[in-house]
């Protein structure tokens, strides 16, 4: 006999995983999304060390990845053959902050930073900084090509800045190369280039944690659809960050008006 416990927590996860392609490739934050919708939904927020909940979000991401991956393969092919040592050096200092930080400080961060009303903050703080950094007036804006270690290093801090959760790590990384005067398809571009190394990365050191996920599987299973179509309509497509910046500050009043109503 079918258990409608069971049959729930799949439909939930096909839910989420959909939600996850397109909050993960734009700059909303996906674990804002993954985390917010339920609660705002009624459902209860999930507990810190909740290991169901963590096997979820790993299983996620993984999906997301190996999507990524696969729409990517020939621009990183190609990156691959041609990348000169420095840009080499830049991507690999993009990465590096957010690998160390992920080590040493994700923990405790998701223990004091991971409530509603944090997400919220999260939330509206990197949608200030999106807005500035995209409203400010480049006259003749940088390419990929021109990518160098100080550009590398300014967006690895970006990328290591969006474990807070809410942050964006989508728009920590496209403030922070616009920041560095990089145009908005090319801020793209290396937001997406340096993503791949730290969402499987992240995937791949709690993969263990996998065991144990009730709808693991049928989550990742629709994050990795919901994220490659999601990168086929969106790819090569420099956007005005200051209408996510505007969604995000709706999303966390949303969020402030529900505690507001509680008890």
């Amino acid at each position: 006999m079918p258990n409608p416990d069971r049959a729930a927590q799949t439909q939930r996860a096909i839910a989420l995983g959909l939600l996850q392609g397109p909050t993960e490739l734009l700059p909303v934050s996906s674990s804002a999304h993954t985390r917010l919708v339920p609660w705002l939904l009624g459902s209860p927020w999930p507990r810190g060390e909740d290991e169901q909940r963590k096997a979820f979000e790993v299983a996620l991401h993984l999906g997301a990845g190996a999507a990524l991956a696969i729409d990517m393969r020939e621009e990183l092919l190609e990156r691959s053959r041609t990348a000169s040592i420095g840009q080499w050096f830049a991507l690999g200092l993009s990465v590096l902050p957010a690998v160390l930080a992920g080590a040493l400080l994700k923990g405790p961060i998701e223990r004091r930073l991971g409530g509603p009303r944090s997400i919220a903050a999260g939330l509206v703080l990197g949608s200030l900084a999106m807005a500035y950094a995209d409203g400010r007036a480049i006259d003749s804006p940088r390419h990929f090509s021109e990518l160098g270690p100080a550009d590398g290093l300014a967006v690895g801090l970006a990328q290591a800045l969006a474990l807070i959760p809410g942050v964006s790590r989508n728009g920590a990384t496209l403030s922070a190369a616009r920041l560095r005067g990089f145009s908005r398809e090319d801020s793209q571009a290396i937001s997406w280039g340096i993503a791949l190394p730290v969402i499987l990365g992240a995937g791949a050191l709690k993969a263990g944690d996998l065991r144990h996920g009730a709808g693991a599987a049928a989550g990742g299973a629709a994050a990795f659809g919901s994220t490659l179509v999601a990168a086929r309509l969106l790819r090569r497509r420099g956007r005005a960050l200051l209408p996510y910046a505007v969604y995000r500050c709706l999303l966390a009043i949303c969020v402030l008006a529900r505690l507001a109503r509680r008890p």
